[in-house]
């Protein structure tokens, strides 16, 4: 599985180099809240190195239905290229826990949302005259998110204390379109595409509430589009809240000390 997932990582690296980053549409991190039970409730923020900030929330309504709440947002100012981007989109869907303890969660859902983009090119001559080139997108989102977990099966050994750890994956399909596009005011094409954003995730259980998140991933157009292209992926580090979850029958339900010996 971890070879697959760098296959993936590696050729959607390749895929970013390729296309560039002039991309409309900007992939938020997944959500992964890990349902076991109803009642429960997960909440996360995550962050990426270009400052593209997440944030997660779910909540189980009854023993096998859960609803999402997710957002997304990026301001950045550079001396070539200053870049805003939003996306807020909701959605629902069924969890089940099954394995050895219920250790092992299935999660399929789906949704929609809807997000902006404005993008300023920003360029400066030699007699230092700056032009600009601002282009402005919206656009509408669906999504069908498949996620398998693992709870705490490994431990990681810091400090002198062990660190339960959770793991799985997460594959999302996303059909991104269009409603406007301008370039400077003056209205342009629309385009859509489909995108396929595979992702790998590790979770260091600090207590039994609260977890750090490592997330890598890719994404993949499968239309050949111009400024609505996999130009983006999901690395990124976070934190995430969960209440109320099933407690696993594990030694190190929390980070314990190391006796000495």
């Amino acid at each position: 599985m971890k070879k697959i997932i760098f296959a993936f990582g590696l050729a959607g690296s390749l895929a970013i180099l390729v296309s560039g980053c002039t991309s409309v549409y900007i992939p938020n991190v997944p959500n992964v809240p890990m349902f076991t039970q109803k009642g429960e409730f997960s909440g996360g923020a995550h962050t990426t190195l270009k400052g593209n900030i997440s944030f997660n929330t779910a909540y189980a309504v009854s023993d096998h239905f859960a609803v999402l709440l997710n957002g997304s947002t990026m301001s950045r100012e550079r001396k070539k290229q200053d870049l805003q981007h939003h996306l807020l989109e909701a959605g629902g869907g069924y969890y089940t826990s099954f394995g050895p303890d219920q250790r092992r969660v299935l999660e399929v859902y789906t949704g929609f949302g809807r997000g902006s983009s404005e993008r300023v090119e920003k360029e400066k001559s030699p007699e230092g005259i700056i032009t600009s080139e601002r282009r402005v997108g919206s656009f509408s989102k669906y999504f069908l998110q498949v996620n398998y977990s693992s709870k705490r099966k490994k431990s990681l050994r810091l400090v002198g204390h062990q660190f339960p750890l959770n793991y799985g994956t997460a594959l999302r399909a996303s059909y991104v379109n269009m409603n406007r596009h301008t370039l400077n005011g003056l209205d342009k094409p629309t385009e859509d595409n489909i995108f396929l954003e595979p992702i790998f995730y590790t979770r260091m259980t600090l207590s039994p509430t609260v977890q750090l998140q490592y997330t890598s991933g890719s994404n993949f157009g499968l239309r050949n589009r111009k400024f609505l292209t996999a130009a983006h992926s999901v690395f990124s580090l976070g934190c995430v809240i969960n209440v109320g979850g099933r407690k696993v029958n594990n030694r190190a339900n929390h980070p314990a000390r190391i006796p000495k010996k």
